[in-house]
């Protein structure tokens, strides 16, 4: 194995601000991701609510059916 010789003062700053923007970034991309995650939940209650209003909408509709009526041209 090759022998590893220590860092300097200033080989170890570069290090620690590449982590700190690499920090940054995945912070970023975590509300990035916590924001879709609320979109998707949002979305998939929207979906269920317009579920539910259809099939009260068809139960108030009762067993005739909608009655639609079309004009003459």
């Amino acid at each position: 194995m090759e022998e590893r010789r220590p860092l300097d003062d200033r080989q170890l700053d570069a290090i620690l601000t590449r982590l700190d923007r690499i920090a940054e970034e995945l912070h970023g991309i975590n509300r990035k991701l916590d924001a879709a995650d609320g979109t998707l939940r949002i979305a998939h209650e929207l979906k269920t609510m317009n579920d539910s209003l259809q099939a009260l909408a068809y139960a108030a509709l009762g067993q005739s059916g909608p009655k639609v009526h079309r004009r003459s041209a």
